[in-house]
């Protein structure tokens, strides 16, 4: 190819391009590590995650969607942890030493990057199927972090946006057929709800990003805090988009238990109501409440008439037996 480039060549122009814009960034690209200036009275919050072609992403997805997923699932971690993004390292591994394809992932990339204020500092490029590994580091007060254990019976349990738009575009995708932009762009291009992670902090007993299904991530927590949850199925806040493209039925299971949305759930107590519609105005972002949590270790999902509503599928799970 004719913007074919060497491992080093691409690390140049990853450098190139990564301006950190931080004074807490020490040394950058182009060490054998980066060094960087932690705050005094500030914990620092670490999250990974690896993005397969094919697993993660349809292999025909535009390398800057690439690029800003890649990105976002990670901020998506930090904002359940109610954590300020700050840096962040970038692991390649590409079939090809494809200069344009790294320009135009990048460009999502750093586009999502600007918009935290996140320096990428460091990371590696290495030959192979199409993969990305990024780590966000982010930073929190002492011991004010969100966590999957602190939920308490009685709490409500909320959902930030809509759930079930980005498994609604994988069902329409493998369909081969017609697909609903906006439910694409849900898929491609997940928007991270730090602002409302960090308008949850003191307020929050408990949070999670849904990425594995809203049942399974409801999940999580209940075993976490070792307490049960109900959940409404119908008052899963579903998209226009949804709506429009799928009956009930079909609808309330990939609202249920279809990954990808990265939205947060989380639960608070009954007497914060009013402090959690603020906090989420605050920050610019809808919730929604649909449950709550109740004595027990599992979710139990009910429809709006109070019919026990079951699923064959949990969530989502890489190595499923």
């Amino acid at each position: 190819m004719s913007d074919a480039a060497g491992e080093f060549d691409l690390i140049a122009r990853i450098r190139a391009r990564a301006s950190s814009g931080r004074d807490d960034v020490v040394l950058g690209i182009g060490d054998d590590a980066a060094v960087v200036s932690v705050p005094a009275g500030r914990q620092l919050v670490v999250a990974t995650d690896a993005l397969n072609v094919g697993v993660h992403f349809p292999e025909a997805t535009a390398p800057a969607d690439i690029g800003w997923k890649a990105l976002a699932v990670n901020l998506s971690d930090l904002a359940a942890m109610g954590a300020t993004p700050a840096w962040c390292t970038l692991s390649l591994s590409l079939p090809e030493g494809d200069a344009a394809w790294v320009d135009a992932f990048l460009d999502g990339f750093l586009a999502l990057a600007a918009q935290h204020g996140v320096a990428l500092i460091g990371g590696d490029t290495t030959r192979g199927p199409l993969s990305v590994c990024v780590t966000v580091l982010g930073l929190v007060a002492p011991g004010s972090a969100l966590r999957r254990d602190g939920a308490r019976v009685g709490d409500d349990v909320w959902v930030s946006g809509t759930v079930g738009d980005a498994a609604g575009a994988l069902v329409q995708w493998r369909a081969g057929g017609a697909f609903d932009a906006t439910l694409r762009a849900r898929l491609d291009r997940p928007a991270p709800r730090v602002t409302l992670g960090l308008a949850l902090a003191g307020i929050a007993h408990a949070a999670i990003d849904v990425s594995d299904g809203l049942i399974a991530d409801a999940g999580h927590i209940c075993e976490a805090s070792g307490v049960g949850a109900e959940i409404e199925v119908d008052a899963l806040p579903a998209s226009d988009a949804m709506q429009a493209a799928f009956d009930v039925e079909l609808r309330r299971e990939l609202q249920a238990t279809g990954g990808d949305d990265y939205e947060l759930c989380f639960t608070a107590s009954q007497d914060m109501r009013e402090t959690v519609e603020r906090a989420a105005n605050t920050a610019g972002t809808r919730v929604t409440r649909i449950g709550r949590i109740v004595e027990g270790s599992s979710v139990a999902a009910r429809t709006a008439h109070g019919v026990a509503w079951t699923t064959g599928v949990a969530g989502y799970r890489h190595f499923r037996a």
